[in-house]
């Protein structure tokens, strides 16, 4: 944290945000809507958004839903995600994301990012280029449907191939630019700068706009090198991203921005942090950080620097999908004591999360029946990185004749292997009996077909089926303005939070889309209240 007086700055406006992904440009969007004068700084371009699937959650009666068939509305939505969200937002503030939903998707399509209502016939963890709607959360699991009325489809992804996060990057970025919102490249923020009564004035940054070209250019390509292999193997990308962060350090330069109604922070979460996923999740170690090296923390301590309190940083999500190919959902999830895990038909961040209880061990136990489905389905179903995962999963397995032996080979407990498929296929075999673990009628497939095969879904460093962790905590805000809030409750002065730099909708459970959403909907409100909220100075007898 420093310390300045006014008109100390290189450069000013009246709101700065730190970041440039979903929720950096929906804030920068906002604000600039609002007749604020806005500068975004922006150290590598587009962060997690723009390696994400591009998927954004939404419902309540979409055009998309509609075009597809689709029943919805902001009732059935809030009831089911109070399930997923939990405490991590009053109900008050879930209420008004979902009754603002649909026009949410609409001022996305606004801004040029498309949306289609092609609806996915399977349970998928990411739809193929045929499908742009499905099913993104635990919707369609009786447990997690309980009482939330008639299930929908809410994951819209971004119209686009592959995995469309850049193309909904591309187009947020395109429409900040447009608005005139200036973006400061190549820059990092340090440390936030404050008056003497706390409020928050401006960001002391280093930036290489005025490195030498070839430094800029070789910033811009190692970066973009770097970040697949930070992705996939993050080994190889720190090696990789060394050189971007000496280029920094040797050619960046002090600049210092000065905010006369606000900072936004939206800087990211933490997964790529080692120091801060050690301190505060020591159970996601073996899973692999679905980060950029952007997402380093920084945001959420610049935040802290001056006061901000923080929640839910020991809250990660931990995926562990077994579709696609859909048929793998009929099979029976166990621990390493042959006990039922949980409904194999719930989303991926949730089997992830219980089997993260359960130690990170857990096998999913299939018939030969099930597991010849499961090939048939692997080339309609998949995008090629869904693919490579499919087929390793499925030649790889343990295989027995009966189940004994192949529990012996994995370690498990013969007996309650048995006992826990004895169970299992007796409800599968019943559709009016209730399944153990919650698993729906139509998700269950008797698995009593030799050989048996027990595919290791146990959360560890593996390169062909890796366990992504997403970072769920961060700053403490204001649930109607993102305005940064200190542990007693009082706000830190022009200081705002969004995205997963912020606590939010969902820090206390995943589904897919949502944190896009969140980014949306946090980013949105405050560089609203950020451009029309002019805080009073204040003295240091009144801090």
């Amino acid at each position: 944290m420093e310390a300045t007086v006014p008109g100390d700055w290189d450069l000013e406006a009246d709101v700065v945000v730190v970041g440039l992904g979903a929720a950096g440009a929906c804030a920068a969007l906002e604000a600039a809507a609002g007749g604020a004068s806005v500068l975004v700084l922006d150290r590598f371009g587009g962060g997690a958004t723009a390696l994400s699937g591009g998927v954004v959650y939404a419902g309540g009666g979409t055009p998309q839903q509609r075009a597809a068939g689709v029943d919805d509305s902001p009732e059935t939505m809030f009831g089911y995600l109070r399930t997923e969200v939990g405490d991590a937002v009053p109900a008050a503030t879930l209420r008004q994301f979902c009754d603002g939903s649909v026009a949410m998707l609409a001022w996305l399509e606004g801004h040029g990012v498309p949306f289609e209502g092609s609806l996915c016939p399977d349970k998928t963890s990411y739809p193929t280029n045929r499908h742009y709607l499905y099913y993104s959360g635990s919707e369609l699991s009786a447990a997690a449907s309980a009482g939330a009325g008639p299930p929908a489809p809410r994951g819209h992804r971004t119209k686009g191939r592959g995995t469309s996060g850049g193309l909904l990057y591309a187009r947020l970025a395109g429409a900040v630019r447009a608005a005139g919102v200036r973006v400061l490249t190549q820059t990092t923020a340090r440390d936030l700068v404050t008056d003497p009564g706390g409020r928050v004035t401006g960001v002391a940054c280093t930036t290489l706009r005025r490195a030498p070209g070839w430094a800029r250019l070789a910033h811009r390509v190692l970066h973009r090198w770097s970040v697949k292999p930070y992705l996939y193997v993050p080994k190889a990308g720190r090696i990789l991203h060394r050189p971007v962060a000496w280029l920094e350090r040797r050619y960046g330069r002090a600049v210092r921005v000065g905010a006369a109604r606000g900072v936004i922070v939206a800087a990211g979460g933490f997964a790529a942090s080692r120091p801060m996923m050690r301190a505060h999740a020591p159970a996601a170690r073996g899973g692999l950080p679905l980060a950029t090296p952007g997402d380093d923390g920084s945001g959420i301590r610049l935040g802290a620097g001056v006061g901000g309190a923080t929640a839910f940083l020991d809250r990660v999500s931990v995926w562990r999908f077994l579709s696609p190919p859909p048929a793998l959902l009929g099979g029976v999830l166990v621990d390493r004591d042959g006990d039922r895990v949980c409904d194999e038909s719930r989303y991926g961040a949730a089997l992830g999360d219980a089997i993260v209880r359960r130690g990170g061990r857990a096998w999913l136990l299939a018939d030969r029946a099930t597991l010849a489905e499961a090939r048939r389905q692997v080339r309609g179903s998949t995008l090629w990185f869904q693919r490579l995962q499919a087929w390793y999963l499925l030649v790889g397995p343990m295989r027995a004749p009966t189940v004994a032996p192949v529990a012996a080979r994995a370690g498990l407990d013969p007996d309650r292997l048995e006992a826990t498929l004895a169970a299992y296929n007796a409800a599968a075999r019943d559709p009016a009996a209730p399944d153990p673990a919650g698993k729906p009628a139509a998700a269950r497939r008797t698995q009593d077909q030799p050989p048996f095969a027990l595919i290791d879904c146990s959360v560890r460093p593996r390169l062909l089926y890796p366990a992504p962790v997403l970072t769920l905590g961060g700053l403490v805000v204001d649930p109607g303005s993102g305005q940064v809030l200190r542990p007693d409750g009082s706000p830190v002065d022009a200081l705002y939070a969004a995205g997963r730099s912020a606590a939010g909708l969902c820090s206390r459970s995943y589904v897919s889309g949502l944190s896009l959403a969140d980014c949306v909907f946090s980013g949105r409100r405050a560089g609203h209240h950020a451009a029309k909220f002019s805080p009073a100075p204040r003295t240091q007898a009144d801090h």
